[in-house]
């Protein structure tokens, strides 16, 4: 199980590369530089002449490389979990994650033979924040300490060591906090793909003020981009406050939470220094794969907390498994 879960891990990074890889695409205005598909200017994909790669090629033909690997790497995911994990919701976890990367090429492909339509660029970027993010939850749910680090913890009732679906402000936060970051990077997604991204030209201010002093479509989407990355930010680090304060001690739990913090700080500033250099493509980009990282690392903070919702005989079985085949292991490798 060791191998299957760096696997994921793998693609876990896999799919982070795929988002920035999308979002340099978008960044550099690249996304009819092949204008058919699933062909490249007629070429089969994998068949498509390096020295062709120049410009805009480069970025959209890459995405569509990366895009591919990413596709045959979670075939291998699905069928892998099909055959040696035991837990019924995690087998199909992994068939859920296949069909989203078939439904995720479909996306790019309508994006393309339709002339990038907002509505299809926007799902198809928020189609791959939640594959990242289910990637992401399978690499948790496959790791040796899923099973482990929180056996024995149902007995504690208070404390900082209690379990953490005693603590209910914190079993809140934990489930709100995605959803609201998802949000925003749907928002963003918007801003990005109707082209809104400098309709508000300074930050912090707003037009010098706090408020736009005349509205239009592209206006609007910006200033509710801004506006939710003030309440994203604020719930950030209460979600963060509250879980390193009453759960410091649990490692599990403050890291993740410190890491969000982090994250969060990077995020605000790589979203005004966009704007302070007119949208500069690496910068641009980082934005997008930051927020990516900061939806996935909300993500482990709420299954941490929610453990005991995956709780089930199958979990409880290969824990069992696990310990007993490593005590098998430490006493055949111990002197006689």
């Amino acid at each position: 199980m060791r191998w299957l879960h760096r696997y994921t891990r793998l693609l876990a990074v896999a799919s982070l590369l795929l988002i920035t890889a999308g979002g340099l695409v978008t960044s550099t205005g690249s996304g009819l530089a092949v204008p058919d598909w699933p062909n490249t200017y007629g070429y089969f994909m994998f068949a498509f002449p390096l020295s062709g790669m120049v410009g805009g090629i480069f970025y959209e033909h890459g995405h569509r490389l990366i895009a591919s690997v990413v596709g045959m790497l979670t075939i291998g995911l699905a069928i892998w979990l099909a055959r040696v994990e035991p837990r019924r919701w995690v087998r199909r976890l992994g068939w859920i994650a296949l069909a989203a990367v078939v439904v995720q090429g479909i996306l790019g492909g309508i994006t393309v033979l339709y002339f990038l339509p907002a509505p299809i660029s926007i799902s198809h970027a928020g189609l791959a924040q939640l594959f990242f993010t289910l990637i992401v939850s399978l690499a948790i749910f496959t790791s040796p300490g899923w099973h482990d680090r929180y056996r024995g913890r149902a007995g504690a009732a208070d404390g900082p060591d209690a379990p953490s679906g005693a603590d209910p402000i914190l079993a809140r936060l934990a489930v709100l906090l995605p959803a609201v970051i998802y949000l925003q990077i749907l928002v963003g997604a918007t801003m990005r793909h109707t082209g809104a991204g400098l309709a508000i030209p300074d930050f912090p201010l707003v037009f010098g003020g706090l408020v736009p002093p005349e509205w239009t479509s592209a206006i609007a989407i910006h200033y509710a981009h801004r506006v939710g990355a003030v309440l994203t930010t604020a719930l950030v680090f209460a979600t963060a406050a509250h879980a390193l304060h009453h759960h410091g001690t649990r490692a599990e739990l403050a890291r993740p939470a410190m890491l969000l913090c982090a994250l969060v700080v990077v995020q605000v500033g790589l979203g005004g220094w966009t704007v302070w250099s007119s949208r500069q493509v690496a910068i641009n980009t980082a934005h997008v794969s930051v927020g990516a990282l900061l939806l996935v690392t909300s993500v482990v903070l709420a299954l941490r907390v929610h453990r005991g919702w995956f709780t089930d005989a199958a979990d409880d079985r290969l824990a069992g498994s696990s310990i007993a085949a490593g005590r098998l292991r430490a006493g055949s490798e111990s002197p006689a």
